[in-house]
């Protein structure tokens, strides 16, 4: 079951884990999944607790974004003219407390910070692989004014 996200295109697979005496099993992509689209690489990113890991977007490349370690805030925003969403910012937490998969479309704003004091490890199975000759990626700063996001929480 495939639940759609407030922002137009991303989606959210909720993943399994299977457990038993000996630890767990959690499937996050299958070839014969509806999400899957084509792989590209498979990497994983690393984040700090108090660092913020954004802006980026992507021409091309589809992201699949699983938590697989800790606890991390994704950052979403949609600035694309077409869409039905533009303007809208929203922020999903992902990880050890709510594994998922989140499916990000091209041209959709993302970026990450860990939540709950520890390291956060993202896997990322994009559709395309890295070109580090011309790579496929749009930056912003972090804490850009004109995207509505607050990435640390406030108050205690």
């Amino acid at each position: 079951m495939v639940v759609m996200a407030l922002i137009e295109g991303v989606r959210i697979k909720p993943l399994t884990r299977h457990v038993d005496d000996r630890g767990y099993v959690m499937e996050i992509l299958r070839r014969d999944d509806e999400e899957f689209m084509e792989f590209g690489q498979a990497y994983v990113s690393a984040c700090f607790p108090g660092i913020v890991k954004a802006w980026h977007c992507h021409e091309k490349q589809w992201d699949h974004f699983c938590c697989i370690r800790g606890n991390v805030k994704i950052g979403l925003f949609d600035d694309r003219a077409d869409s039905t969403t533009c303007g809208q910012a929203e922020a999903i937490v992902i990880g050890e407390l709510n594994p998922v998969l989140i499916q990000i479309p091209p041209l959709v704003w993302h970026g990450m910070a860990a939540v709950g004091g520890e390291l956060a490890v993202v896997l990322n199975i994009p559709t395309e692989p890295y070109d580090r000759e011309n790579p496929d990626e749009l930056r912003r700063d972090p804490f850009d004014p004109e995207i509505p996001f607050e990435w640390h929480t406030k108050g205690g």
